[in-house]
């Protein structure tokens, strides 16, 4: 990895750097300033709040600045932007973010501590995931020949339930716009490689009793003491560690809610604990939750919501290739991404995909997010490398 300096993105002479155009609401969003350098345009893109549903503003501006730039063609679906290359390269990839965040939480503006190479930029959004977005849009404008052609995805709702999610409904309504031979997902990875991803699901699993007055609790069967024995076997589960083509993904299940009772005088007659499963991409949604049922057999488990994982994809030897490329200029090895990514939508569509994006995903969501200032620009340069090799 490089503590390199940041340099400002080099873009077309003259090239313009467009105002952004009031929305509807009437109030402006920050112009976009792409020769700025990565930290400035990351905290620009952190002030612009685009909580999952207001993500408006943002796209605006995204759609509006990239707009000038002749090389590159502009589409949008609600607020996704798209924007892409046509060059007539041999080979086309995805360079693909999301725009939303979950909420704020105090922790915006953004604002830069320290400096140098320990510099960090603070606040909601600067890992998951505006600094991968800047790294996109720096690139986006700079690289007016790329030696392949690039499709640059900035797309709305992924911090919410799939069925909103941008990029799901791109590839359902738009399939054409997201065709490639490859594609990167920006997503936080500490600025390394990451392939693949684990697949999810939630279940509830519900626990009946009959209710009574809690002053003759003889009278009834309590439905949350019922849930002991769920609870008991989900904590004595010993979970797996999966080689899945050289990388070793680690899995979880766990109870991640409970819900029950109807009142504090009353024994409660129904009690859901709600499971969360992640799963190694070697298991379809199918087997893993068979294997939850197996788990919580005598119970009632229904699936509530499941999205299968995605194998690492190395072996194709466009991804083989943008490896080599990343860890030369970043080091290191690839690793397993334990967490589900959009990834798993491209692996759908026959798109071999990967993870590779600035910040360290352990500091996604939290009140103290932040990322290292270093990790901006060695992304960036990694990326550029690959796509003007």
């Amino acid at each position: 990895m490089t503590d390199a300096p940041q340099t400002v993105p080099d873009l077309p002479a003259g090239e313009p750097v467009p105002a952004v155009p009031a929305p509807a609401s009437g109030v402006a969003a920050a112009p976009l300033d792409l020769r700025a350098d990565l930290t400035t345009l990351t905290r620009a893109l952190c002030d612009i709040p685009s909580v999952s549903g207001d993500e408006t503003p943002l796209a605006d501006a995204i759609e509006a600045t990239l707009g000038a730039f002749e090389h590159l063609e502009v589409l949008r679906d609600g607020d996704a932007v798209v924007a892409r290359t046509r060059l007539g390269r041999a080979s086309r990839v995805v360079v693909a973010g999301h725009i939303d965040t979950v909420p704020v939480a105090d922790n915006l503006p953004a604002r830069l501590v320290g400096e140098g190479a320990h510099a960090e930029l603070w606040g909601r959004g600067t890992v998951d995931m505006k600094g991968g977005v800047a790294v996109q849009l720096a690139l986006a404008a700079a690289l007016t020949e790329p030696t392949r052609d690039v499709t640059w995805v900035f797309y709305d709702h992924e911090e919410v339930e799939a069925s909103l999610n941008g990029l799901g409904r791109i590839a359902r309504e738009h399939p054409e716009w997201l065709e490639a031979d490859f594609a990167v997902l920006c997503e936080p990875t500490a600025g390394g490689l990451e392939g693949g991803c684990n697949g999810t699901m939630r279940a509830e699993v519900t626990l009946t009793g009959v209710a009574a007055h809690s002053a003759r609790a003889w009278a009834g069967v309590n439905a949350i003491h019922a849930a002991a024995e769920v609870l008991r076997r989900l904590a004595a589960y010993e979970p797996r560690s999966v080689d899945v083509d050289g990388l070793v993904y680690r899995e979880s299940l766990n109870a991640v809610l409970v819900g029950g009772g109807t009142a504090a005088n009353v024994i409660p007659d129904r009690c859901v604990v709600t499971v969360n499963y992640r799963f190694a991409p070697s298991r379809s949604v199918d087997e893993a939750f068979a294997h939850v049922r197996e788990l919580l057999d005598g119970y009632e488990v229904v699936l509530t919501d499941a999205a299968a994982g995605a194998r690492p994809g190395l072996d194709d030897p466009t991804a083989a290739a943008f490896a080599d490329a990343v860890l030369a200029v970043t080091g290191g090895a690839p690793a397993p991404k334990y967490g589900w990514t959009d990834v798993a939508r491209f692996s759908s569509l026959g798109i071999p995909a990967v993870n590779f994006g600035p910040g360290d995903p352990m500091l996604a969501h939290k009140d103290d997010e932040r990322c290292p200032v270093w990790q901006l620009q060695s992304c960036y340069d990694a990326l550029r490398s690959w796509l003007t090799a």
